[in-house]
């Protein structure tokens, strides 16, 4: 029996000129109206001498469409799907991902098949490389999978805490990523974020995730809020999705936000069940940066994972389609962390004792929060 390859795509993107091509055929129907191709139609074609067979599909558009055949063309296009061993998803490079680009991406990606992004109508080749870069957004592709399952094949039995860190926790194709990890290892205890509402709290955790990491734009290195107008009050994150969380009996990640040892007491009063600290420990002697030595003294530097220094050194610079929503910067060398700890330790036990709160786990249920005009009284100069 030959191979199956399905094309498909939303309308107009090319796919019966892509059958035709790959075919040597003029049989699927080519026309610049949508709609025109509604069953799926079949057709032989070679490739450097291996035959195989080619589904045409029609165009799928969303759910919510007003063309009467939409369901039933797209009922056509998934059954293609599912008998292929390989799908083309084809998509327009002239205007770009669409909304419906991405509902079709999301489809795919539950039907479990290696897929194939083709972008087509980049004719001109000067124009191709600033184009193509946006499609990336699609997620199409097992890469990430990939090498994660060859990380833990190398050490079995010896990884057993994974935390699946991304700015966006809200698409579908995360969720479904957490999902395929938890299926796969479900021994492992999971952390996956960032989200800031109970609702995706919710989500990711009946998902599979044991933790959630909370936060949006609260880091001292990040942007998101500046670069993108996006974010949520670190406080009130934690509460809403700790509340979410608790009542799953899952557990949540406070991430960002903590200036100083009240910060972290905060963050346990509001609900938070771990607090992750960068800044605060970044610039001693144990963190990673590279040292840096000026006319003003001994600096370390630290920078967030989405700035440009990361992306330069991790991912091959910043994508064309993309900006960098973090910042580097030189913080003055610290010395051991012990003090710093010493501090952080004393600051939160001091919190407990202040409202009765025996063990950590008691502070949230002692703790109101009040909303005040002024915390400290500067009247002699700041706290150091």
């Amino acid at each position: 029996m030959k191979p199956i390859v399905a094309v498909v795509g939303r309308p107009n993107v090319g796919k019966s000129t892509l059958v035709n091509r790959l075919a040597q055929t003029s049989d699927a129907i080519v026309h610049e109206s949508r709609g025109v191709t509604r069953d799926r139609s079949y057709h032989t074609a070679d490739w450097n001498g291996r035959e195989f067979t080619i589904v045409d599909t029609g165009g799928i558009e969303p759910l919510k469409s007003d063309d009467v055949f939409a369901t039933s063309i797209r009922d056509q296009a998934l059954a293609a799907a599912e008998e292929a061993a390989v799908i083309l998803f084809v998509v327009d490079g002239r205007t770009g991902v669409t909304e419906e680009d991405e509902s079709v991406a999301r489809m795919l990606k539950r039907c479990d098949k290696p897929v194939f992004l083709l972008v087509n109508k980049l004719d001109n080749p000067d124009r191709e490389n600033d184009s193509i870069w946006e499609f990336y957004s699609l997620g199409i592709g097992e890469h990430d999978w990939q090498k994660f399952r060859e990380v833990m094949a190398a050490a079995p039995g010896a990884i057993r805490y994974v935390c699946i860190d991304v700015a966006n926790g809200y698409t579908e194709a995360f969720v479904a990523f957490v999902k395929k990890v938890r299926e796969t290892y479900p021994d492992i205890v999971l952390m996956a974020g960032n989200v800031v509402t109970g609702d995706m709290t919710e989500e990711l955790l009946l998902a599979g995730a044991d933790i959630v990491k909370v936060g949006i734009g609260p880091g001292s290195v990040c942007t998101t809020r500046k670069m993108t107008g996006v974010g949520y009050p670190q406080l009130s994150a934690i509460i809403e999705c700790a509340d979410a969380a608790h009542g799953l009996g899952g557990r949540i990640c406070a991430d960002g936000g903590c200036t100083v040892p009240g910060d972290i007491a905060k963050a346990f009063g509001g609900g938070a069940d771990f607090v992750m600290l960068g800044g605060m420990l970044a610039g001693h002697d144990e963190a990673a940066g590279d040292v840096v030595t000026t006319e003003d003294g001994v600096f370390k530097r630290f920078y967030g994972m989405s700035s440009r220094n990361a992306m330069d050194k991790y991912a091959g610079g910043v994508a064309k389609y993309r900006a960098a929503e973090g910042k580097a910067v030189l913080i003055p060398a610290r010395g051991p962390v012990e003090s710093t700890i010493q501090d952080i330790l004393g600051g939160v036990r001091s919190a407990c004792t202040y409202v009765g709160a025996r063990r950590l786990k008691e502070l949230t249920m002692r703790t109101t929060f009040v909303r005040v005009s002024m915390q400290l009284n500067e009247v002699f100069g700041k706290a150091p």
